[in-house]
């Protein structure tokens, strides 16, 4: 079925109950709130001022506007309507978008093109469908038909659009619905961005489904947090989120009475933060795997033994193998590259069917490229990435689209970018340099990157070298670098 009939017959029951309240006020304390009969007014409202614009079911919503409840309507509104939702990071660069635009070949474009012949401000958007009557129809889908289409970059530095089903959303909404224990009266604490899976997807769908009230933050601030968990249940974070709130003078298990559940994901959770946060506030965090083509893979128990340094068990329904490189699975405990099967699973790159044929097996596994440890158990540890991936407070920086930014600076002959330990953002970016003649300033090499990367991407870290390592067939030992500058952010 279409996503969004499965969340509405949640919301028909709770018309009248918060749904999302968003800081607001002349004097920034009070709240905007909204019921779920004003979200689903909302989204219908959305809906129709799309469909007036031409879109219909199958087609393709690029969508770059700020975190509000205007935008989870916009994103309501595409899934009811039958549109296909692209949503991009705030911080991409127009250079980067025109890539995305061109590549999903969306039928409007919200936000990122305003000026464009398909672009549309979301205000504007709004204003073009009647406050009043707007078309409730929910337009039917069918499981293998396309929700979403969420972009993930490769090493290549060619992004991949991740085509993501009703199917897909469904399952995984379902199952940590249940596997989390959500309940009656539940509250959750948003502070994510809604660009990717963890905010869109993973936090607000669990909420939806139990009709819950989301305390929703633009962004998230440690001293706002930290004022509002006394109101919430949940709440889901990156692993810097714990960090920053750990570092808040006092900040103990008074903060946290009525936290029943504290999740994290999107990066790896360091064991000390988990052991620091739980000798402060007595909560033992429940950290979890996922990525952008299959949803949440694994879950520590809601119930049971929460293991630092562990992703937990499979999803129900969900299957993984680790294997070797002779695709055969290892032996219990053993490492091997994790691959992953169930009804999560994402159906493909978007228009990269070679692409798609090459990481996916024969009986239908998926090669997820990380590098993970299977107990007897079945107890997920990640032990590293088969691909040069950096996690920097939660967001992915694929090295080789830096890299390209840096090898067009003139004076630099050739870079390695990879990632070093970071105490706040689990991975900082560094970048490893070799020049031609003298080496670059680096507020050059900035302003440079400024013009086509979103700052999160940026290297805080530049070290020139006369040569980068090497091995017998010429491909730059990472490893190696990693090793040399693992200690780039210390002090």
């Amino acid at each position: 079925m279409n996503l969004y009939a499965l969340l509405y017959e949640r919301f028909a029951a709770a018309f009248d109950w918060p749904a999302l309240a968003w800081p607001g006020g002349e004097d920034g304390s009070g709240s905007v709130t909204w019921t779920y009969g004003a979200l689903d007014r909302a989204s219908a409202r959305f809906a129709a001022a799309l469909r007036r614009r031409g879109v219909a079911p199958g087609d393709r919503v690029l969508v770059q506007v700020p975190k509000s409840p205007e935008a989870v309507a916009l994103y309501l509104g595409v899934l009811r309507c039958g549109g296909v939702y692209v949503p991009l990071n705030t911080a991409y660069t127009e250079r980067e978008v025109a890539f995305f635009s061109g590549d999903a070949s969306p039928r409007v474009v919200v936000g990122a093109e305003a000026d464009g012949p398909r672009g549309v401000d979301i205000d504007a958007l709004w204003s073009e469908a009647p406050a009043q009557n707007a078309e409730p129809t929910i337009e039917p889908r069918s499981d293998d038909d396309l929700a979403a289409i969420c972009y993930t970059s490769g090493t290549t530095g060619r992004s991949k659009g991740a085509m993501i089903t009703h199917r897909n959303l469904i399952s995984n909404a379902l199952a940590l619905h249940r596997i989390w224990g959500f309940e009656p009266g539940d509250v959750l604490l948003h502070a994510l961005p809604i660009f990717h899976v963890h905010g869109l997807f993973v936090a607000l769908h669990t909420a939806f489904l139990n009709a819950s009230k989301v305390l929703f933050l633009p962004h998230f601030d440690a001293g706002e947090v930290r004022r509002l968990l006394p109101g919430a249940t949940v709440l889901m974070g990156v692993p810097t989120f714990y960090s920053r709130l750990l570092a808040e003078p006092g900040f103990g298990s008074a903060d946290c009475e009525t936290i029943r559940l504290f999740v994290s994901g999107s990066a790896p959770l360091a064991e000390a933060v988990f052991g620091d946060f739980q000798a402060r506030t007595g909560h033992r965090i429940l950290e979890r795997y996922g990525m952008t083509e299959a949803g949440m893979i694994t879950s520590n128990p809601l119930d049971g033994e929460r293991v630092a340094g562990t992703v937990g068990f499979p999803l129900p329904d969900v299957e993984i193998r680790a294997v070797g490189e002779d695709g055969a699975e290892v032996p219990a405990g053993e490492v091997g590259t994790l691959e992953i099967r169930g009804p999560n699973l994402f159906a493909g790159y978007w228009g990269l069917p070679d692409k798609t044929a090459e990481e996916m097996r024969g009986d239908g596994f998926f090669v997820t490229g990380d590098l993970a440890s299977v107990s007897d158990e079945g107890r997920v540890t990640l032990v590293g990435r088969g691909k040069d991936l950096i996690i920097a407070g939660g967001f992915n920086v694929y090295p080789k689209e830096v890299e390209d930014r840096l090898d067009e600076v003139v004076g630099v002959a050739e870079s390695a970018v990879i990632g070093a330990p970071h105490a706040d953002l689990g991975e900082g970016v560094v970048a490893v340099l070799v020049a031609e003649g003298a080496p670059v300033e680096d507020d050059t090499l900035r302003a440079a990157l400024d013009a086509g990367l979103a700052r999160y991407k940026h290297p805080r870290r530049f070290y020139w070298v006369d040569e980068l390592p090497r091995n017998a067939m010429g491909k730059v030992q990472k490893n190696v670098l990693r090793e040399r500058y693992r200690d780039a952010y210390d002090g």
